[in-house]
């Protein structure tokens, strides 16, 4: 039985532990900028299918790396919103140098 989630600070930690291994998160951060450049690229230049292509980018990269690499079942099928959050929230602390002090703060 799947852990269940109140809140989504509950979520974080489980989702970190779930994107243990380094390059799954990197697969998962990458996926998430190429969904939001393409997501962008069709929201702001067309064509207009780009931006319904831009989910099937990001989770495409996210399950492929939960397959391959992490060997686990995407949280994406139980808490799919918060899953979204937690890609972009990954990416973002990424982004800003911030990641491995969360890491760190979350026991990984």
């Amino acid at each position: 039985m799947a852990e269940r989630f109140s809140t989504f600070g509950d979520f974080w930690p489980f989702y970190l532990r779930e994107h243990a291994r380094p390059a799954t998160r990197a697969v998962h951060i990458a996926g998430t900028w190429a969904a939001v450049a393409v997501f962008l690229a069709g929201l702001l230049a067309g064509p207009w299918w780009l931006v319904l292509a831009a989910p099937l980018v990001g989770y495409g990269c996210a399950w492929i790396s939960h397959m391959t690499i992490e060997r686990n079942r995407p949280a994406t099928f139980t808490y799919p919103a918060w899953s979204l959050l937690g890609d972009l929230r990954l990416a973002w602390l990424a982004a800003t140098g911030r990641l491995g002090a969360e890491l760190r703060r979350n026991g990984l």
